[in-house]
């Protein structure tokens, strides 16, 4: 019979009271995503524990090589991981390296209402990432992702962190002129060699959208040798990025859709809504496009102005399979006009022949 060896999770401090409350049960969901798609299973009995009064999960495992500990390292709630050991329990430090190719304050640095907790945008990416085919290839490959509804770029930013591409649209000029003033004075602030055009977007002789496209790498050698990360942001209605990207050419879809607080979901047509689900009826099939076969879109939204069965019709309706277990785990309180709630769905490969 294989020994099993017993790990406790360390989660990292949260400012977010609400939020650190609420991180033990999604990760626990998280692991669990890691678990069935990267880990064949491995992990068994995931599960909150208490230690000296401190709050862990805690998992078993039969063996776990470099690469199993490397997937675990990019646990978006991940402070430490310890092996147990000897009778009395100990905590032994197990070494973990993320993904992360630039510092944490590409995150942190933005501070402004309405701004999803970073934590939770981590965690948002992985469960979508997770989702998709492109799962077993998330620590080599330079991923594709897109967000639609991008306000101020923190999944961007998350994205470009993991050494991925990022793009986004949004139509809220405000935004868009904040997010390039930031992203440039951040490059530039660290010295990070990148290439910056930003300019007006023409057709038929009409400006119909201003674009800011980035070249950029985390060390001057990868610069020079080409092997650069690319960020393409677009200031427009959501509802026409098929305009601006070509179709079938993004692993993952993630968004953060308006809480009908701080802000509400944009079309050019409509003005301003606080309810996401027309714009979920006139977006989604536009993004499902986006999508490569195989890909996945992760959707976070606020169940107070739309229930999950009515967003999960929009994107079935948009040729989306939406997924239950253990993605239908991550609903959480976050204020008090606010319970939010994850949705994650695939573009499924057409059957072979």
């Amino acid at each position: 019979m294989t020994a099993m060896t017993d790990y406790a999770l360390l989660l990292l401090p949260s400012a977010n009271r609400v939020y650190a409350d609420a991180a033990v049960d999604l990760t626990v969901a998280e692991l669990t995503a890691f678990n069935d798609a990267v880990l064949d299973g491995r992990l068994s009995a995931i599960e909150p524990a208490q230690i000296a009064g401190v709050a862990y999960v805690t998992f078993s495992a039969a063996s776990l090589g470099d690469r199993d500990l490397a997937f675990l390292a990019n646990v978006s709630a991940r402070y430490a991981l310890f092996e147990r050991t000897g009778t009395g329990g100990l905590l032994r430090p197990v070494e973990l390296h993320g993904l992360d190719r630039f510092d944490d304050d590409l995150v942190t640095i933005p501070k402004y209402p309405g701004k999803t907790n970073e934590q939770f945008t981590k965690l948002l990416l992985n469960v979508t990432v997770l989702a998709s085919d492109a799962a077993p290839r998330m620590l080599d490959t330079r991923l594709r992702v897109l967000d639609p509804l991008c306000g101020r770029g923190t999944t961007l930013n998350q994205a470009l962190t993991y050494g991925y591409d990022a793009a986004g649209v949004d139509l809220d000029g405000k935004d868009f002129e904040a997010y390039a003033a930031y992203i440039q004075t951040y490059l530039k602030r660290k010295r990070l060699k990148h290439k910056a055009d930003l300019g007006p977007v023409r057709r038929d002789k009409r400006t119909v959208a201003r674009r800011l496209t980035i070249s950029l790498a985390a060390t001057k050698e990868d610069y020079a040798a080409g092997d650069v990360q690319h960020l393409d942001v677009v200031h427009a209605d959501t509802t026409t990025a098929g305009e601006f990207f070509r179709p079938e050419t993004f692993d993952v879809i993630v968004t953060d859709a308006p809480y009908g607080v701080y802000h509400g979901s944009r079309t050019v047509a409509a003005g301003l809504r606080r309810a996401p689900l027309d714009l979920l009826r006139e977006a989604a099939p536009g993004w499902a496009r986006l999508l490569r076969p195989g890909g996945a879109l992760g959707l976070a939204w606020n169940t107070h102005v739309t229930n999950r069965e009515h967003a999960a019709v929009q994107l079935a309706d948009a040729g989306l399979t939406v997924l239950a277990e253990p993605y239908d785990r991550f609903r959480h309180r976050v204020d008090q006009a606010i319970t939010r709630d994850i949705l994650v769905a695939r573009k499924e490969r057409p059957p072979a022949g």
